[in-house]
């Protein structure tokens, strides 16, 4: 099939959206031909040149009306001169662009998959018009958004919950010698003085929570010596700085900025955690870090409690509630000895329910299921 992927963050960074993409991108590659219609020099455009077998579109999705007629009028052309099955779109902005094009296609148009990433309200017109006029399939990333789909104008449309992948190959845990290299490459020289490093791939948003792991360890005072904070994503901006500095541990907290792979850096972390307390759903971050080997606390946000077995893998604890994450912490420095344990038996419930063959098997099925419903299917082979 001719697969276009549509996607309207035009960040350089990686973030949730591009990395879904991406894992579907590495794992269809061989099977179809694949397309995506993104910002030009967006991140997700950037990793995606790496993947052979496809091809990058540069494409806007504006909000201004006149402006994304135009955008529209292009991205027709590309579904026209490709012969487009299935553009699978995953936001509001790149879906409204879509639907422009597609108008006046008829029994031509392609099937269009929408997938569902955030909690965030989903608009009653808005999305009346895009679920009558172009959408055929949604997609939503965990059991919790599904209530919220079936209760909007989406659920006049088929609807699957696909839980996101993570490739076990890519992600798994480093050997001691690694783990140790990577953590001396991130502390430098705190690593003497470090006896225990949590960490989050999961971006320094305000809404993302790290704070309140920041907090959490302030109310330990002393027991929480020697513990330091790792961030992965874009750097504070001086409100965040000047409210991390109020805390006292500003010199326990390592920012490296965006990383367009972040494996080196979860190898080099004790304990990972998610503490979003608003828009996260499912969270591809936890999932990195369970693949490697790391339990993870997270807050009970949306679905991101569907990831964790608390004291089995991880810990669930309250948005917004520094002192339920200080009393896990204490825990933690309690009995660090289990960290391990955990650590394994994360890794062996990433193996069993978060693999990338199953998330990928389960879009393709969704694409194919179109594609044999459309009433003349272009079922051709991949293009060399």
């Amino acid at each position: 099939m001719n697969i276009l992927y549509t996607n309207f963050h035009a960040a350089a960074t990686i973030g949730g959206h591009s990395i879904y993409i991406l894992s579907l991108l590495r794992a269809l590659a061989s099977h179809h031909n694949l397309m995506v219609a993104v910002p030009d020099g967006c991140g997700l455009a950037r990793m995606a040149g790496d993947i052979a077998n496809v091809r990058i579109i540069a494409q806007e999705y504006p909000s201004r009306f006149f402006k994304r007629l135009r955008a529209a009028r292009q991205l027709r052309r590309v579904i026209r001169e490709q012969q487009i099955d299935v553009i699978h779109v995953n936001g509001s902005a790149d879906h409204r662009t879509v639907m422009q094009a597609c108008a006046g296609l008829g029994r031509k148009r392609p099937r269009v998959v929408f997938t569902k990433h955030n909690d965030l309200p989903i608009s009653a017109i808005g999305a009346a018009w895009r679920a009558r006029l172009c959408t055929d399939h949604v997609i939503g990333v965990c059991r919790y958004i599904e209530p919220m789909l079936r209760q909007s104008p989406y659920a006049r449309r088929p609807i699957s919950i696909i839980a996101n992948g993570v490739c076990q190959q890519r992600f798994h845990p480093w050997s001691t010698d690694g783990a140790l290299s990577a953590r001396q490459a991130l502390l430098g020289s705190r690593a003497a003085d470090c006896r225990l490093l949590v960490g989050s791939n999961a971006g320094t948003n305000d809404y993302k929570g790290w704070m309140d792991m920041v907090h959490g360890l302030a109310l330990l005072g002393e027991q929480a010596r020697g513990v330091y904070v790792a961030l992965a994503g874009a750097y504070p901006d001086a409100e965040q700085m000047q409210a991390l500095q109020a805390t006292g541990l500003a010199d326990r907290v390592i920012f490296t900025g965006p990383l367009d792979d972040v494996r080196p850096f979860l190898a080099a972390l004790d304990l990972g955690f998610v503490l979003s307390y608003r828009v996260e759903t499912i969270s591809f971050a936890c999932r990195e870090m369970m693949a490697m080997g790391l339990p993870v606390i997270v807050s009970d946000q949306a679905g991101l409690p569907e990831n964790i077995t608390p004291g089995h893998d991880g810990w669930i604890v309250p948005r917004r509630d520094p002192q339920a994450v200080a009393e896990v912490m204490r825990g933690v420095l309690q009995d660090h000895a289990s960290l391990k344990a955990m650590g394994q038996a994360a890794r062996r419930k990433s193996i069993e329910e978060f693999s990338v063959e199953a998330f990928s098997r389960q879009t393709e099925q969704v694409y194919l299921s179109l594609a044999r419903a459309a009433e003349t299917p272009k079922l051709q082979p991949r293009l060399n």
